[in-house]
């Protein structure tokens, strides 16, 4: 977690009145939010969207505010990649500071990040791709931006190593910070095992904080910037390894040092050390569901839960590391919520409720004195902007559209709904409908496994590329949270790495959703693709080569379609223990589609990125060629598509866009979204400039 930032998705806090408002200090008791630009509400939008539209660079995003409230940093897309922009709220005056490219070969150079350290200086991360050995190894460093001089410094770079990028604490008011880092100062024996050390902002120069530990392999502080964790975890064994040392203890003592080969378990480090004490909050997933506690950092004993939810995981805690405050807990239960502690964000929370709609806001940033919040507004019902809320005075001011074509044009909406699995599992499915056909039944649907697959999950607010542009030209657009996805408790997730789970029965829970939405007469189950990247694209070809009967078609995108091979680059590249996270080993040949191509198949779109460092290109290479020796026919029976410039995620306008492009042209051959026994007929495309 940030020093200050966490998204407040739709938070569920009873609306505040305004004469409530003014009881804190700095906010306003007025009866109306004044605007400089009040939002624009799109009445009707009778065209189509074209999905192009929906996955183009924003015009903002990683919207980050200065302590002081008097400028902003974020993210533009200009000629489809990101540029780092700072904008002073009190000229509105944009400074482009830094273009961002994703590095993919030897030799690249680009940024991955950023924050503010103080009120004038963005410390930019800054990556180098080298050649080391035959492989590619990034060098991590930081990059100071002083606003007011236009200057850039160099951050603790001499005698830095690898890793000179991790940031552990800031004051805001020094402008001195702790800087996880390798050092190659006296030899590189410990490349991998950081020192700490204090750095200046304004100069770069530094000091030595915390000196390398022959066990510790990243350090953690609390918010008076002392160093009181140190962590490292076996590649081999998986044991996960902490030291811990009291506020004013000299020497670190090992308190937990064990593995989870179930991976289902949650590490029980310290999400925030409670000032003056031995206690930190933590989640836990012990007791079958994450749920929040106190730990006690010398015995690892823990409370009796401090927050949770029923039948879901606590998505986390939202923290101030600074000041060393809990500011709510985050929570999932088909939507991204956040239960708020801070009487001062609850406030402003159930003020833009009121303003903009019930979950329809999300308070993203604020000042140190929490008079200024950065406040988006579009989450569920229509596409968005970025505002600016001055709470004194009561002012409200559009700073941009999250994407211009789009404005704030109503969203397809979107509804977390649940269905029974054949074998009688509950599971949630995240359904997006297509807007210009409410009402309507037997539509047409895509079904969208997300990736991963464990741990991770769809939610209805966040932020999906492909369920809004698919549903915008007809399509129903299903997000199924199969068994081993996260967020449903321990148990759920074990489901899916059960032997039987992996490329069976999740593949199964996929199979369900066409039944039960089917027999509601939502869709029609022989109008049905499916879609998905990574495990997705995994789940994709598997359903194309398992169940062709089932789908019309499918696309497979930066998928894995040879297990065995999969898990052997895995094991070179993450480690023994780590490669078996996939849980694939009771059947690797039998659940990959590259070693069952003969006999039928649903038509498959196969696109693969050859410079993605997750996916080796080698696994897409397998299954075209064993497609065509299986006598399959490329441009009937498949397409393959190389992104030349294309990684595992989809950074760049052009390959994004040719990504969702492709995607819907595939589905208009083989399932139409419009057909004449629909009854009714497609809105026409609308046209941008």
């Amino acid at each position: 977690m940030s020093i200050k930032k966490f998204a407040l998705r739709g938070v569920s806090t009873a609306a505040l009145s305004l004469a409530a408002v003014g009881m804190l200090p700095g906010v306003a008791a007025t009866s109306a939010i004044a605007q400089d630009a009040p939002p624009q509400v799109a009445a009707t939008i009778d065209g189509r969207i074209p999905v192009a539209e929906f996955v183009k660079a924003p015009n903002m995003k990683n919207v980050s505010m200065s302590p002081k409230g008097d400028k902003i940093a974020y993210l533009t897309g200009k000629d489809g990649r990101d540029v780092l922009v700072v904008l002073d709220l009190t000229t509105m005056k944009e400074t482009p500071i830094l273009a961002a490219e994703e590095a993919r070969e030897a030799g690249d150079r680009t940024m991955t990040g950023f924050r503010w350290i103080g009120n004038d200086h963005v410390v930019m991360t800054i990556i180098s791709r080298e050649n080391l050995g035959g492989g590619l190894s990034d060098f991590r460093r930081l990059v100071a931006f002083d606003t007011k001089s236009g200057k850039s410094v160099q951050q603790a770079w001499r005698d830095a190593g690898g890793d000179a990028g991790v940031i552990l604490y800031a004051d805001h008011d020094t402008g001195k910070y702790l800087l996880q880092r390798d050092s190659v100062a006296n030899s590189t024996e410990r490349w991998g095992f950081p020192e700490v050390v204090e750095v200046d902002v304004d100069t770069g120069k530094f000091k030595m904080v915390q000196r390398t530990n022959p066990v510790v392999r990243g350090w953690s502080a609390d918010s008076n910037g002392n160093i009181r964790a140190g962590y490292s975890s076996d590649r081999d064994n998986g044991k996960f390894r902490m030291l811990y040392r009291g506020e004013n203890e000299r020497n670190f003592k090992t308190v937990y040092n064990e593995a989870d080969d179930t991976f289902t378990g949650s590490l029980p480090t310290p999400d925030l050390f409670i000032p003056g004490t031995d206690t930190a909050y933590t989640t836990s997933r012990h007791e079958g569901y994450e749920k929040v506690y106190k730990v006690d950092m010398k015995t690892m004993k823990l409370s009796e839960p401090v927050f949770e939810t029923e039948g879901f995981d606590v998505g986390g805690l939202a923290v101030d590391g600074n000041e060393g405050k809990l500011l709510g807990y985050r929570t999932f239960d088909g939507t991204r919520d956040t239960v708020l502690l801070d009487e001062t964000l609850k406030t402003v929370d159930g003020f833009m409720e009121d303003f903009f709609g019930k979950g329809e806001a999300s308070v993203i940033d604020w000042n140190e004195d929490k008079t200024r919040f950065l406040v988006y507004a579009g989450v569920n019902k229509r596409n968005g902007g970025y505002y600016l809320f001055d709470a004194p005075s009561g002012k409200m001011q559009l700073l941009n559209w999250a994407r211009t074509a789009l404005k704030d044009a109503p969203k397809n909406p979107v509804k977390a709904e649940w269905y029974t699995a054949s074998d009688g599992v509950k599971i949630q499915a995240i359904v997006t409908y297509p807007r210009h056909r409410m009402g309507q039944k037997n539509l047409p649907v895509v079904v969208m496994p997300h990736g991963g697959p464990f741990g991770v999950l769809s939610a209805t607010n966040a932020a999906e590329p492909w369920g809004q542009p698919l549903a915008e030209q007809g399509y129903v657009v299903i997000q199924p949270n199969y068994r081993g996805s996260g967020g449903y408790g321990r148990e759920f997730e074990e489901l899916g790495r059960q032997p039987g789970g992996y490329g069976k029965r999740m593949q199964d829970d996929l199979n369900d959703v066409l039944t039960y939405f089917g027999e509601k007469g939502v869709i029609d189950p022989d109008r049905a693709c499916i879609m998905g990247w990574s495990y997705g694209g995994y789940a994709a070809s598997r359903g194309a080569q398992r169940d062709p009967e089932v789908w019309d078609c499918a696309i497979a995108g930066a998928g894995v379609h040879d297990m065995a091979l999969m898990n052997k680059w895995d094991a070179e590249n993450l480690g023994r223990f780590s490669s078996g996270f996939q849980a694939t080993s009771d059947d690797p040949d039998g659940i990959s589609a590259a070693k069952n191509t003969d006999g039928p198949w649903a038509p498959i779109l196969i696109v693969a990125a050859k410079r993605d460092a997750r996916i080796p290109m080698e696994q897409a290479e397998v299954l075209v060629s064993n497609l065509k020796k299986s006598g399959k026919v490329e441009g009937k029976d498949f397409r393959y598509i190389v992104q030349e410039q294309g990684t595992h995620n989809l950074p760049y306008d052009d390959v994004h866009i040719q990504w969702i492009e492709e995607s819907l042209a595939w589905l208009e051959k083989y399932n139409p979204a419009y057909i004449p026994s629909d009854g009714d007929q497609a809105p026409a495309l609308i046209k941008f400039d």
